[in-house]
């Protein structure tokens, strides 16, 4: 599989447009534990040679490399961690879509255009578009990837130290045999989400 490109980014700045940001997400699909949403502007003078990727093809330590780099040479970036009580509140849809929409807003500069992981837009006056799998497509929304994976992956390792029960830092909340089996047999701890149904 080819690298995620800048062609889609070029393509807006020929159009116009200056501040381009590429947004994604980690833990929609968990049982356990916030999602976390990033939105990066990268800007018109990115290194191209930084190998950005969908972070769950890197490595944990390729991923720690990449976010360093990402925070320390983007023009901006933003993360933001939704809650899993907002989670069972709102719904897991309407929790990313919110996380997406504070992510965007809270970015200096303000992004023009916005590139969005998926096929669900946030409400927002902000100009921008959908990508299935846009983080194997674009280079800002994979640089999402990596900063909202790395930053998720921490809070859930935080939280094995604090639940060892449930071995968090291990499966990061994710619905693998053996956290389904200890659900099970335990329950729930203080980080799951209660509308989540265990398969």
């Amino acid at each position: 599989m080819p690298e995620p490109t800048l062609e889609i980014e070029e393509d807006l700045f020929a159009r116009g447009f200056n501040h381009i940001a590429g947004v994604d997400e980690a833990g929609r699909g968990s049982l356990a534990g916030p999602v976390v949403v990033a939105a990066v502007i990268l800007g018109n003078n990115w290194n191209i040679k930084h190998p950005l990727d969908d972070s769950k093809k890197l490595t944990p330590k390729k991923r720690e490399s990449l976010y360093q780099i990402i925070s320390n040479e983007a023009l901006a970036f933003k993360i933001v961690s939704i809650s899993p009580e907002e989670i069972d509140k709102i719904n897991i849809l309407q929790a990313t879509l919110m996380g997406m929409k504070k992510c965007l807003i809270e970015l200096e500069p303000f992004p023009d255009y916005a590139l969005i992981d998926g096929n669900q837009f946030p409400k927002t006056t902000i100009q921008g578009e959908t990508i299935v799998k846009g983080d194997t497509l674009s280079k800002s929304i994979a640089a999402a990837s990596i900063l909202a994976k790395v930053w998720r992956d921490k809070i859930m390792i935080d939280a094995g130290n604090e639940f060892p029960e449930w071995g968090f830092g291990k499966h990061k909340g994710y619905p693998t045999k053996y956290h389904k089996e200890i659900i099970l047999k335990k329950g729930y701890s203080q980080i799951h989400r209660k509308s989540f149904k265990v398969k």
